[in-house]
């Protein structure tokens, strides 16, 4: 007997929907469980607007303090995309404090990325790492993520960039990560959307099955070295986005401005896989549009659109036809397959991470035990 179809149904309060996302509920008002979650969660993770720069400036003056003596006082991650060039810009010039740049060169920047980041980091006279990864065996990881037929292709970059950070903060004694997450744009996403790029035991299996390169030359960490960072040597994330009244809009401007940014078209293009599987891999082959995730961020998070206009934002095409075939013809040369395998890979039955071994029990508990120390104020927001 074949499975009914449920009902096309979009929320009430969002432009979350019931396309390629099994977790979403809708109440008898029809707004969904996303809107609730998420406007619970905006309570704790921002600070208050009347504690938010006591809050601010305390969290600054422990990182001048732990960094004294040090060549650095704290790491930022830079991708070249508005979010972390800002921080960037943010960090050093405004907050003045003492950055060293680390970036993850995967073999997918784009041109642009490259010579904004080049560019903004020369004007802020801040150092750079560049973590550059031998291409054959990464190739190979993500190849082994496109066959494993999961939404989440995306989680060896997050995971080789997060381990990256974590590495060069113990290498300098830096016990502060400045992140350019911040939860207004960025703290929605269904679950069933991106697990695992903590999961060592996950990114691993995949590769194990359908591999064969070694990936354990990579940057990597499990559950025990990720607590080892922590616990151990201190080394603390902190969204620094979270603690000021930001708006991507004029950050943006911000940068044009006084940093010579030249924008992207997209949110993530920087990277051309990212945009390729942003824009044709996740909406054909897995029917999720990320976009209904950012902009009701930007609807009830930041404040910085209505519901209304961003369902006509959605109506437009996710990206230029044009420029999809272009980075389709791309990656599939690049990653050294033939359209028969890459449309057998399209092809292929969705799977999820719990089809292949995995420690994801470690992380819900992980993140819960978090976010209790957050409401108590006795974790980084």
């Amino acid at each position: 007997m074949e499975k009914a179809i449920a009902k096309y149904q979009v929320c009430s309060k969002t432009v979350m929907d019931n396309i390629g996302d099994p977790d979403i509920t809708f109440d008898a008002d029809g707004v969904c469980n996303y809107y609730y979650e998420f406007t619970d969660k905006l309570k704790f993770r921002l600070p208050q607007p009347e504690t938010r720069d006591a809050e601010l400036q305390k969290t600054i003056d422990t990182i001048r303090k732990d960094g004294q003596g040090k060549q650095y006082d704290c790491i930022i991650g830079v991708s070249g995309g508005v979010d972390s060039s800002y921080v960037a810009y943010f960090v050093k010039k405004v907050l003045g404090l003492r950055p060293l740049a680390v970036h993850l060169d995967n073999g997918w920047n784009s041109e642009l990325a490259v010579k904004n980041i080049e560019n903004l980091l020369q004007l802020l006279d801040i150092d750079l790492y560049t973590e550059v990864l031998d291409w054959e065996i990464f190739r190979d990881w993500q190849l082994s993520f496109l066959k494993a037929s999961t939404p989440d292709s995306e989680v060896p970059t997050d995971h080789v960039i997060m381990a990256t950070l974590y590495k060069m903060a113990a290498k300098f004694k830096v016990k502060h990560i400045i992140s350019g997450m911040n939860f207004r744009n960025e703290g929605l996403l269904p679950p069933s959307w991106a697990r695992g790029y903590l999961d060592w035991k996950y990114l691993s299996s995949v590769q194990k099955k359908f591999g064969t390169e070694d990936i354990s030359s990579l940057p990597h960490m499990n559950w025990m070295k990720f607590m080892r960072y922590n616990l151990l040597q201190g080394i603390k994330i902190i969204n620094i986005l979270n603690y000021v009244d930001f708006n991507k809009k004029v950050a943006l401007e911000t940068l044009v401005k006084e940093l010579d940014y030249k924008p992207y078209a997209g949110k993530h293009h920087e990277s051309i896989y990212t945009r390729f599987f942003q824009s044709y891999i996740l909406p054909k082959k897995f029917n999720i549009d990320k976009r209904k995730a950012h902009l009701t961020c930007l609807i009830i998070g930041s404040n910085e659109i209505t519901r209304e206009q961003a369902l006509e934002m959605l109506k437009q095409p996710i990206a230029p036809a044009e420029q999809i075939e272009e980075d389709r013809e791309y990656v599939i040369k690049k990653l050294q397959l033939t359209e028969e395998s890459f449309e057998a890979i399209m092809q292929a039955p969705p799977k999820t991470i719990f089809d292949y071994p995995n420690t994801h029990h470690i992380e819900l508990k992980f993140r819960k035990y978090l976010n209790k120390l957050r409401k108590w104020g006795l974790a980084p927001k």
